[in-house]
C-alpha cells in the first residue's frame, strides 16, 4: 500500500469524524440530545453503523457511541511517503470515515429533510427489497459507484448507457470541480431513477456512504445476518465482497475525502477504477483481485471494471437474426436448402480456440476478414476461418481443447445452420431462409461471444472472435494450429488407466436411459462417445463430477 494513498486516506478520515463531531454538537444544541436522528422509513435505524458496530442509533445523543469509535480508529497520519506492505491503517481510516459520513447524512435529515432537486437521498426499505431481489435472482449483476464527474457532459452519457445496457445499477455522489455526473446527466436530459437504473445520492462525496449502507442492508436482508459485534460485521463485509458485486469508478481529481471513502469501499472487497493518475494497489488480499487500478481511459472503465471486480454479465438474447435453441441442434441443411457451405474437402476452413493474457483480449471484439456471404452464389462454396481468443482468470492451458470442443455444439444452435466436425475438418452449412433472414458471418462470433460467456461464467472472462474467409489467411493459420493440436494430442496419447488413480462418470444419457452411468477412463471412452478420459478430468456442460464418481483401480 502506498504511504501516498494511506496518508490521503488518513488525512481525509480525519476531516470526516471531525466535521461530524462538529454537526453533531450543533444539531444537540439546538434540538437537545433526544432529538430523533433516523433515516426515513427504515427498520435498522443508521444501517451501516447498525451493521459494523451493532449500536442501535436512534437520537442525537446516541449518535456520540459511534463517533467515538470513530474517533479510536483514526491512525496516526504518517510523516514519510513510503509504501506499507499492508492496507490495515488505511482500512481503519475507511470505517472511521464512513461511520462519520453516515451520522453527516442522518443528520441532513434532522436539520431540515432530504435533498431537493435532482438527488434522491437515502434509499427505504420497500426500494431496497424491490431492487435488491434483482442482486439475489442475476437481473441485475451488480452495482456501480460513480463518483465525481466525467469531462464532459456526452462522456457521461455514454458511460451512464454503458452501465445500463449491462443492467449494472448506479449510484451517483460527489462532484468534481463543483460539477456532479447526476447533474450532466440531468443537463442531457437524461432520466434518473430507480427505474432507470441511474440513483443520483448527492452532490457531496459523503452521499457516497449511502451506496454502502444499502449493501449492509442487503446483506442483513437478503443474507439474513445479524449485526453485533466485529465477528458479525465481519460477516457483513465478507457477504458483500462475495455476493454484491460492486465497484467504485472514481472520475476526475481524487481528493482526501474521496481517497477517504474509497478506503471503506474497499472494506467491503469493492475495487476502485480511477480515470486518473493516482497510486495503485495491486495485490489482492481484501477484494477479490485488485485493490486500485488507475489511469484507465474512459472507453476502458466498464470493461476493467468488470475484469477486476469478476462480475459475470449474462446475455438474455444471443444478438442474431434467426431463433437460437438446443432444438435446432440436429437439423439438417439440404442441398435444396442450401445457400452456402464451408469444408468439406470442398474449401479451406477451420475452428481453433486459444487461451490468451486478460490484456490481450477485447471482449465482445468481432472481427472480419475478406468477403462476406453477399458474395456467396446460391449453393456455392466459401472457406472459412473461425479464430477464438479466450481469457479468464481461472482459465487454464488445460481447459482450450475443452472449449475447443464446444463450437460444434453452440453453433448447431442458430436455426438453419448445420456444423459437423471440428479442428482444421469442418463442414458448416447455411440455408437460404437463414440468409435471407440477414445471417452473417460476424453472427458466428456473436454466437460463440455469448454462449462461451453464459455456459463457462467461472472460466471465461473475455471472448474475441476472428472470422477469415480468405484463402491464404486461412491456410497460414491452419499450419500454426496444427502444431498446437499436434501437441494436445501427445498429452492424451500419453494417458493411460495405469497412469491416472481416478476414474469419472458421465450421466449424459440419463434423460432418456436414467439408470445409465459410464465409467470413463483414459482409456475407455462413453458409449456415445462424448466424453474422453481428458475431457472428463474438468467440469463441462456435458460432463460432471459427482462425489460418488470416483473409482480407484483395484490392486492387480
Amino acid at each position: 500500500m502506498s504511504r501516498i494513498i494511506a496518508t490521503a486516506a488518513i488525512t481525509g478520515a480525519y476531516k470526516y469524524v471531525s466535521e461530524a463531531e462538529a454537526k453533531l454538537a450543533a444539531t444537540m444544541e439546538a434540538k437537545g440530545g433526544g432529538h430523533r436522528l433516523e433515516f426515513p422509513n427504515t427498520a435498522f435505524y443508521l444501517p451501516l453503523i447498525l451493521a459494523l458496530t451493532g449500536i442501535k442509533v436512534k437520537t442525537l445523543e446516541e449518535a456520540r457511541a459511534p463517533l467515538r469509535i470513530a474517533r479510536s480508529l483514526l491512525p496516526p497520519v504518517p510523516t514519510e511517503r513510503l509504501w506499507l506492505p499492508y492496507l490495515g491503517d488505511a482500512l481503519d481510516a475507511g470505517i472511521a470515515t464512513l461511520l462519520a459520513e453516515e451520522v453527516i447524512e442522518a443528520l441532513r435529515y434532522a436539520n431540515g429533510g432530504p435533498p431537493n432537486g435532482i438527488y434522491l437521498g437515502f434509499t427505504d426499505d420497500a426500494i431496497l427489497r424491490t431492487q435488491g431481489i434483482k442482486l439475489v435472482d442475476g437481473r441485475m449483476p451488480g452495482f456501480a459507484a460513480c463518483v465525481g464527474a466525467m469531462p464532459t457532459t456526452e462522456e457521461a452519457v455514454r458511460l451512464a448507457r454503458e452501465l445500463q445496457e449491462r443492467s449494472i445499477l448506479v449510484f451517483l455522489a460527489s462532484h468534481t470541480g463543483g460539477v456532479s455526473m447526476a447533474e450532466q446527466l440531468a443537463e442531457a436530459g437524461v432520466e434518473m431513477s430507480w427505474d432507470t437504473y441511474l440513483v443520483p445520492f448527492g452532490k457531496e462525496t459523503s452521499a457516497a456512504v449511502l451506496a454502502l449502507n444499502f449493501a449492509a442492508r442487503a446483506a442483513m436482508t437478503f443474507g439474513g445476518l445479524v449485526p453485533g459485534d466485529m465477528h458479525k460485521a465481519r460477516q457483513i463485509l465478507l457477504y458483500n465482497k462475495e455476493r454484491v458485486f460492486a465497484f467504485v469508478l472514481a472520475l476526475g481529481e481524487v481528493d482526501e475525502e474521496k481517497y477517504a471513502t474509497a478506503a471503506g469501499a474497499i472494506n467491503f472487497g469493492f475495487p476502485v477504477i480511477a480515470d486518473t493518475d493516482i497510486p495503485q494497489i495491486l495485490p489482492t488480499g481484501i477484494c477479490t483481485y485488485e485493490h486500485v487500478v488507475s489511469n484507465v481511459t474512459h472507453e476502458q472503465l466498464v470493461p476493467k471494471a468488470i475484469e477486476v471486480r469478476g462480475l459475470k454479465l449474462k446475455i438474455s438474447k444471443i444478438p442474431i437474426p434467426v431463433s437460437y435453441s438446443a432444438a435446432f441442434e440436429g437439423e439438417r441443411v439440404r442441398k435444396e436448402q442450401l445457400h452456402v457451405e464451408f469444408g468439406r474437402q470442398l474449401s479451406p476452413a477451420f475452428e481453433f480456440l486459444r487461451g490468451r493474457e486478460l490484456p490481450e483480449v477485447e471482449d465482445g471484439k468481432i472481427e472480419v476478414i475478406g468477403p462476406d456471404l453477399d458474395t456467396a452464389a446460391v449453393g456455392g462454396v466459401m472457406p472459412l476461418g473461425i479464430l477464438i481468443d479466450v481469457a479468464g482468470r481461472k482459465l487454464q492451458k488445460d481447459f482450450e481443447p475443452i472449449l475447443e470442443r464446444q463450437i460444434h455444439r453452440l453453433i448447431n444452435g442458430a436455426m438453419g445452420v448445420m456444423h459437423i466436425g471440428q479442428r482444421d475438418m469442418p463442414w458448416i452449412r447455411i440455408s437460404q431462409d437463414t440468409f435471407k433472414a440477414g445471417f452473417r458471418l460476424r453472427h458466428f462470433g456473436d454466437i460463440l461471444h455469448a454462449k462461451f460467456h453464459e455456459e463457462y461464467p467461472s472460466l471465461v472472462d473475455k471472448v474475441a472472435v476472428i472470422i477469415y474467409s480468405e484463402p491464404e489467411q486461412i491456410t497460414r493459420i491452419i499450419e500454426d494450429a496444427r502444431q498446437v493440436w499436434d501437441e494436445r494430442d501427445a498429452r492424451v496419447a500419453g494417458m493411460t488407466d495405469e497412469t491416472v488413480d481416478v476414474f469419472y462418470s458421465c450421466t449424459l444419457c440419463q434423460s432418456y436411459a436414467p439408470n445409465h452411468v459410464c465409467v470413463i477412463t483414459p482409456e475407455r471412452l462413453g458409449l456415445c462417445g462424448a466424453t474422453t478420459g481428458w475431457t472428463a478430468r474438468r467440469p463441462t456442460r456435458s460432463t460432471r463430477r459427482a462425489p460418488t464418481s470416483r473409482w480407484r483401480r483395484a490392486p492387480a
